[in-house]
């Protein structure tokens, strides 16, 4: 009787296992400063995630001075948004308040 609960709790746990892999993986940055090691330390965990596992739907949501990262003129990390872009499961929001107290316009951001 023992080792038959012991078998059913061993199967109850791997169909929990392998349930929880399966569930979708989504993830939210919030940026708030042009700080350029903030701003590098987001696209490292946005490029690791990406890479280990692909199917993560990921979102960087900027506010205040954090809209810099994707003004391709100011911003430090442009090459890794860019690459970042290219992934559908990717992408970035930026606070249209935010846009306005920094005289930004929707064109200037990258697309």
């Amino acid at each position: 009787m023992k080792r038959a609960l012991n078998i059913f709790c061993l199967v109850v746990f791997t169909c929990g296992l392998v349930h929880a892999q399966a569930a979708q993986y989504r993830v939210v940055f919030d940026l708030t400063s042009k700080d350029s090691l903030e701003q590098k330390a987001v696209m490292r965990w946005v490029k690791g995630i990406s890479a280990s596992n692909p199917n993560a739907q990921l979102e960087v949501v900027m506010y205040g001075k954090g809209l810099e990262m994707v003004i391709p003129e100011r911003s430090t990390v442009a090459a890794d948004v860019q690459a970042a872009l290219k992934n559908p499961n990717t992408t970035f929001a930026v606070c249209e308040v935010a846009m306005k107290g920094n005289n930004v316009d929707k064109s200037q951001l990258f697309t």
